[in-house]
C-alpha cells in the first residue's frame, strides 16, 4: 500500500535553501543561549527520517550538556577545538551501533536483513560506520531546520571519548558536533569550494 503522506515534490523557497546551504556556516563561536531538551529530542526525530542503507540506522548520539559531563568531553579533544567545545552549549557525540543488525526484524521487517551481517562483523562495522556518517550530515541539516548552528570536529580521541562515554554501551564514537546559536560575529566567510566541472561528471 503507498504511502500516501508523502510530501509534495516541489522545491523549496530560496528562504529554506539559504538556512540550510547557500548562508550557513560551520560554527566556532556560541551565543550564551541554551539548548532545550525538547529542542534537542526534536532534532533526533528529524534525523532519523534521513535514509540509511536497508533503514538501519545505526547511528547513536550522545548529547553532552551539563558542565560536568562536558569537561570529561573536553580531555578528549584536541587543543584548537577547547574553546568551541567548552562555550557550546551542547556537543553531540556521534556513534555507530556496531550490533545495528539486530534490530533489523524491526526495522526492515520484509525481509531477512539480520541475516546479512551476522557472522560478519567487518561488513556490519563498515556499513554502520559509512551510514552512521551519512546520519550525522542529516543531524547537521535537521539543526540548521531547527534554528541551531552546528560545528562538526574530527580533532578528538575516539579511544578516549568510547572509554568516558560509550563503554556500557558497546558503541564507537567517529565525530563530534558543537550545537548552539553561533555567534556569527565570528564565523568565517565561505570559504572556496570545487567547481562542477571539477568534481564532478555526468555519465
Amino acid at each position: 500500500m503507498p504511502d500516501t503522506n508523502l510530501a509534495p515534490t516541489t522545491a523549496l523557497d530560496d528562504a529554506a535553501l539559504d538556512r540550510l546551504f547557500r548562508k550557513a556556516r560551520t560554527a566556532n563561536a556560541w551565543q550564551d543561549r541554551p539548548v532545550t531538551d525538547e529542542t534537542l529530542r526534536q532534532l533526533y526525530e528529524l534525523t532519523i527520517l534521513g535514509p540509511t542503507s536497508a533503514n538501519q540506522l545505526p547511528g547513536r548520539f550522545v548529547f553532552v550538556r551539563t558542565p560536568e559531563a562536558k569537561e570529561k568531553l573536553l580531555t578528549t579533544v584536541s587543543s584548537g577545538n577547547q574553546e568551541k567545545t567548552r562555550t557550546a552549549p551542547v556537543t553531540a557525540i556521534i556513534a555507530f551501533d556496531p550490533q545495528f543488525y539486530e534490530h533489523l526484524p524491526r526495522l526492515f521487517p520484509h525481509a531477512d536483513a539480520k541475516s546479512w551481517f551476522t557472522g560478519n562483523a567487518a561488513f556490519a562495522e563498515r556499513s554502520a560506520f559509512l551510514n552512521s556518517t551519512l546520519q550525522a550530515g542529516y543531524l547537521i541539516l535537521a539543526a540548521r531546520s531547527l534554528g541551531l548552528d552546528a560545528g562538526p570536529m574530527g580533532g578528538f580521541d575516539s579511544k578516549k571519548t568510547d572509554e568516558l562515554f560509550l563503554a556500557e554501551t558497546g558503541w564507537k564514537s567517529t565525530m563530534l558536533i558543537n550545537l548552539g546559536y553561533g555567534d556569527h560575529s565570528k564565523t568565517f566567510g565561505r570559504l572556496p569550494r570545487l567547481g562542477f566541472d571539477e568534481a564532478a561528471l555526468l555519465a
